[in-house]
């Protein structure tokens, strides 16, 4: 770990732990979703929440946000909102000096956490709209560049594309996303904690933890995780793996995916790794870290052919198979930690 970082790892873990707790307070039955969302924020990175309406998705984000204690923006996502209403524009109004003219007036994309609620019941040309802010941390408009201040990261909901309403998001913007996580309806045992807290008198509430500078330093720590030559290597196996016009790629890619995964979501792979790495006390990237975020980081990134659909064959259940033919490599593997 560099000298120079602002957290050790032992208080990293110790951060992770306590916010996932604050969160539990108040979303429930839901581990798999609130690791998958706090990966993101550990890692900066961004998040797409999918799931039918009123699972608690804004919720979770918004209780995420009162625990980080950063400054949140919400946009709820319409098919009249226009790509202004989320970057800002230049209005006509009286500046300090006395003077009438045109100024900046900063969108709600200039916060720290940004829920895109239901993003995709937007157009797609206002969903792109994003785009900048996600990639680079910067805002254009007028030819007027922005940077956005850190931690800066987008957490998103959106509704399955069946639903009515709802536009598929462009490729480019699923990409700029570091996992998609599923948000599936509660057993009936977490349903019943749902109507009891939910129901009351009295609401669950939480404290915050955290604050931006701790985070950013967390984001910081998770690039400096140490990753072996021979995991690095897996990373990329898995990731080729996905792309059918390969000849290494097993038969059910060949078969059922369009198109493969970005180095994007090597990227998010590796990074996605880190962070569980150091949640569970290491400094360094494990396979079984890699293996564990595979899904979560490639599902949104890889198309299914129509012959999927008429095989009623999921994402998921791909990606199980590309595990399955990329396996990992034996213990003992030289330079492994």
């Amino acid at each position: 770990m560099p000298e120079s970082s602002l957290i050790s790892p032992d208080e990293y873990a110790r951060i992770a732990e306590r916010v996932t707790n604050e969160v539990e307070r108040v979303i429930v039955g839901q581990r798999t979703l609130v690791n998958d969302v706090l990966t993101c924020l550990f890692a900066e990175g961004h998040a797409l929440l999918e799931g039918l309406p009123g699972l608690g998705k804004t919720k979770l984000l918004s209780t995420l946000a009162q625990v980080v204690g950063l400054e949140f923006r919400r946009i709820q996502f319409t098919p009249d909102l226009m790509p202004a209403d989320i970057v800002g524009t230049h209005v006509l109004r009286q500046g300090d000096d006395g003077n009438r003219g045109f100024y900046f007036e900063p969108g709600p994309v200039f916060a720290n956490l940004v829920l895109a609620d239901e993003i995709n019941r937007a157009t797609p040309k206002t969903q792109s709209a994003l785009l900048e802010a996600m990639a680079e941390r910067s805002v254009t408009v007028s030819g007027e560049t922005h940077r956005l201040t850190r931690p800066f990261l987008v957490m998103a909901t959106q509704n399955p594309i069946e639903l009515e309403g709802t536009y598929p998001l462009p490729e480019a913007q699923l990409d700029r996303f570091m996992l998609k996580a599923m948000v599936e309806f509660p057993d009936a045992d977490d349903l019943a904690t749902i109507l009891s807290r939910t129901t009351g008198v009295d609401e669950p509430t939480v404290t915050k933890v955290v604050d931006a500078q701790q985070l950013v330093a967390m984001a910081d720590l998770t690039r400096s995780v140490a990753v072996a030559d021979h995991v690095a290597r897996h990373i990329v196996d898995i990731v080729v793996a996905t792309h059918p016009e390969r000849d290494e790629s097993p038969d059910v890619v060949k078969r059922y995916l369009r198109f493969g995964a970005s180095p994007r979501g090597a990227q998010s792979i590796t990074l996605a790794g880190k962070v569980r790495a150091l949640r569970d006390g290491r400094t360094h990237l494990a396979i079984e870290d890699v293996r564990a975020m595979t899904l979560a980081c490639l599902r949104h990134r890889v198309q299914l052919k129509f012959e999927a659909e008429i095989d009623g064959v999921g994402v998921d259940e791909v990606l199980d198979q590309v595990l399955a033919a990329v396996p990992a490599p034996t213990a003992g593997v030289r330079g492994a930690p």
